[in-house]
């Protein structure tokens, strides 16, 4: 890889990316309120299941496809890519996440040379999903669909690492210890999702759901979702 597609990729795994996902813990706080993930070792493996359970199975695979779409402009995949992320988000709270995300990626990839302006156009109208608009900012790179998965999946990785040193609470020490047990697991997430076609990507994660719901509600609370 180039060490320009290299560095675009940095830079979209950034936590530094404007696009707000520092403000989201994606029901761990939920998790620990419910003294489901309370501990540190509890919150690891509550990440690790959520990486092969959810991400590999959903939003990887679609950032994968979009990708092919994006460089074959092929807008109407997008399109059905786009409106399946949407059907996924099972609560008010994860589909504003996601559309708040991409609009803030869409944003910035008008500031950039990321994305044409028929490309910004294309996704600009339809309500953007943050793994579409994701995927169109790491198209543009050249990378192999892996390593672009690898740069989403460790941006999410960190944030949620982060979520979880605010939420539980935890020093960095054991932030690290965390991240470094996502770490491991990636590569094996991301081999799964790229096997995946629209018969057998899926989005089933009834808990995450339900704490999801009861965060809207949830008496305290640090993040957005």
């Amino acid at each position: 890889m180039l060490d320009s597609s290299l560095m675009q990729l940095m830079w979209l795994a950034s936590p530094a990316l404007p696009v707000g996902g520092f403000s989201y813990s994606e029901c761990l706080e939920s998790a620990v309120d419910t003294v489901r993930a309370a501990t540190e070792a509890d919150a690891s493996a509550w990440l690790v299941d959520q990486l092969h359970l959810s991400l590999s199975r959903s939003d990887l695979p679609a950032v994968a496809q979009a990708i092919t779409a994006w460089r074959a402009d092929d807008h109407a995949r997008i399109a059905t890519l786009n409106a399946w992320v949407l059907q996924t988000r099972e609560s008010s709270e994860l589909r504003a996440q996601s559309e708040q995300m991409g609009r803030s990626l869409l944003d910035w990839l008008r500031n950039h040379t990321t994305a044409t302006p028929a490309q910004i156009a294309v996704l600009a109208a339809q309500q953007p999903t943050y793994p579409i608009a994701f995927a169109l900012a790491a198209s543009s790179t050249g990378a192999p669909p892996r390593d672009c998965l690898l740069a989403y999946v460790f941006g999410w990785a960190e944030n949620m690492t982060q979520a979880a040193i605010k939420s539980v609470p935890l020093g960095q020490s054991a932030g690290q210890r965390i991240l470094s047990a996502l770490t491991a697991e990636i590569p094996a997430a991301i081999v799964h999702a790229l096997t995946l076609t629209d018969e057998t990507r899926q989005a089933f994660s009834p808990m995450l759901a339900i704490l999801s719901a009861q965060h809207e509600t949830q008496y305290s609370r640090l993040f957005r979702s």
